[in-house]
C-alpha cells in the first residue's frame, strides 16, 4: 500500500507511473487526497476543540469556587455543545480514515522507472539467457506421456480424489518431487538463507499484509468456516512472520527459505497452455523471502536472481531472464524479473520462477518497520523469489533429459535422487 506522503507529495509522479502498469490513477489519487485533506481538518478542529474545552472545564470549577453560579452553568453548558461537537468531528474524521483506507488498498505499487512500458507477456524484455538447448530422440515425447510410460504421475486419479489439477505423484515421481524440495532446500541455507516451516492456511490479516487479499481473493481457496485460506505461496506465512514488528537495522538483511505445497484456484485455466504440470491447483514450491533497508533492497534482488539462475543452471536446463514491462506486472510489484526454462518437447518456454521486489508496498500494510542507528524508525523493503516452483521444472527435466534409454537425472540432483535414470520397470 502506498503511504499518504508519498501521494500527497508526489500526485503527478505517482500517476504517470501507475500509467505504466495500465492504470489509470487521477480520479482515485485526487480522491484520496481530498480524503485525507478532510481527515486532517477533522483532526486539527478536534485538536483545537479539545484544548478550549479543556480550558472552558478548569474555568467552571474557578467560577463556582467565586460564587458565580449563573455563569457556570452557562460555561457547563458550552461543554457540553462543544462535546457534541467534538463527536461529530470524531466520526467525520473516522469516515474519512475509513473512505481513505479502502481507496488505498486499490491503489498497485508504484512500477521501478526501469520496469520497460507494455500491455502484456509479449512487451517483456530477455535480460540473459543460457544454457544449451537439448537434442532429443526421435519420437519425443511431452511429459504428460513420459508421466504415464514411466508410471510418474497420475492425472486421472488426481481427477477422482480431488478434481483436475490436482496429481498424484508415484514411485520415481514422488522421489524426484522430494529430491528437488531437499535439493532447492539445502541450495537456499548453503547460499544464507534460514530455513522455515510454515502454516499452509493465512488469516485475512496475512493475505492483506502482503497484498494478496483483496486483490487476489478469487484466487485464494477460502476455508470458510474458520475464515482461513489456504497459501498460494510460502511469501504469505513467512512475510507475515514481520507483520507488526519492529527490527533493529543490525538484524537486517532478513532472509528466509522455505517449502510449502501451494494452491491456487486459477479459475478460468484451460487449454493446451495447462495440460500437464504446465498450471496446477496444487503444487509444491521452495520460496526465497528477504526484507532489507530500501537503500540496499535493489542489490539484494540482484544477488536473489543471480541465485535463483545458479539453480537452473545446476539442472541443466536451457534458461531466459525476462524483465517483466508495466502491463504484466502483479499488483504488489515495484520490478519483478521471470525465469523461464525451455520445454523441448512442447517447443515452449515455461515459467518457473518470479523475482520481485515491492520495496516498502507491503511493509506499509504489514506495519513491518526497523529502527535505524540514528533511532529513526522507517518502513522496511520486502523481496521474494520462486526457488524454485517444482511443476515446470519437473516438466522440463523429463522431457529435455529423454533418451532412447530412459530419462537422465542431471548430474547435481542424482545424489538427491538416489538414481541416475529412470527407466521402463
Amino acid at each position: 500500500m502506498l503511504t499518504i506522503k508519498c501521494i500527497t507529495e508526489n500526485r503527478d509522479e505517482v500517476v504517470r507511473r501507475l500509467a505504466k502498469k495500465r492504470f489509470d490513477g487521477a480520479e482515485i489519487i485526487g480522491k484520496i487526497i481530498a480524503l485525507d485533506a478532510a481527515r486532517r481538518a477533522s483532526q486539527s478542529a478536534l485538536e483545537a476543540n479539545l484544548t478550549e474545552l479543556n480550558r472552558v472545564s478548569k474555568e467552571i470549577g474557578m467560577l463556582m469556587k467565586d460564587g458565580k453560579k449563573a455563569e457556570a452553568e452557562a460555561a457547563r453548558a458550552q461543554v457540553a455543545q462543544m462535546k457534541e461537537g467534538n463527536r461529530e468531528l470524531e466520526a467525520a474524521k473516522t469516515q474519512s480514515e475509513t473512505e481513505l483506507h479502502g481507496l488505498l488498498t486499490l491503489v498497485p505499487n508504484l512500477p521501478h522507472e526501469s520496469v520497460p512500458e507494455g500491455r502484456g507477456a509479449d512487451d517483456n524484455v530477455c535480460e540473459k539467457s543460457g544454457g544449451c538447448m537439448p537434442e532429443l530422440p526421435a519420437g519425443a515425447l511431452p511429459h504428460w506421456e513420459l508421466a504415464r510410460k514411466y508410471d510418474l504421475i497420475d492425472f486421472e486419479a488426481g481427477v477422482k480424489i480431488a478434481g483436475a489439477g490436482f496429481p498424484v505423484y508415484k514411485g520415481y515421481g514422488a522421489r524426484l518431487q522430494r529430491a528437488l524440495i531437499n535439493f532447492f532446500l539445502d541450495s537456499a541455507r548453503e547460499a544464507g538463507y534460514r530455513e522455515i516451516e510454515p502454516p499452509y492456511v493465512v488469516n485475512a490479516d496475512s493475505g492483506f499484509g502482503t497484498g494478496n487479499l483483496p486483490d487476489k481473493e478469487g484466487q485464494m481457496y477460502h476455508a470458510t468456516a474458520d475464515n482461513l485460506y489456504l497459501i498460494p505461496t510460502a511469501e504469505v506465512p513467512v512475510t507475515n512472520l514481520y507483520r507488526d514488528v519492529i527490527l533493529n537495522e543490525a538484524d537486517l538483511p532478513v532472509r528466509h527459505a522455505a517449502y510449502s505445497a501451494c494452491f491456487r484456484r486459477e479459475a478460468g485455466s484451460y487449454g493446451k497452455d495447462v495440460r500437464g504440470l504446465n498450471r496446477l491447483h496444487q503444487f509444491n514450491k521452495v520460496e526465497i523471502v528477504c526484507i532489507d533497508r530500501p537503500e540496499n533492497s535493489y542489490a539484494t534482488l540482484a544477488s536473489m536472481v543471480d541465485y535463483v539462475r545458479t539453480l537452473v543452471e545446476r539442472l541443466e536446463l536451457p534458461w531466459r531472464i525476462l524483465r517483466l514491462c508495466g502491463g504484466d506486472m502483479s499488483f504488489t510489484s515495484a520490478l519483478t524479473f521471470d525465469f523461464e526454462v525451455f520445454s523441448a518437447a512442447q517447443q515452449r518456454w515455461l515459467e518457473v520462477s518470479s523475482v520481485s521486489n515491492f520495496e516498502s508496498y507491503q511493509s506499509n500494510r504489514l506495519k513491518c518497520r526497523y529502527r535505524a542507528d540514528d533511532r529513526k524508525i522507517q518502513l522496511c523493503h520486502t523481496l521474494n523469489g520462486s526457488a524454485l516452483a517444482l511443476p515446470r521444472i519437473v516438466a522440463a527435466l523429463l522431457e529435455n533429459n529423454q533418451t532412447t534409454d530412459g530419462i537422465r537425472i542431471p548430474e547435481a540432483l542424482a545424489p538427491y535422487c538416489g538414481f541416475g535414470w529412470i527407466k521402463e520397470s
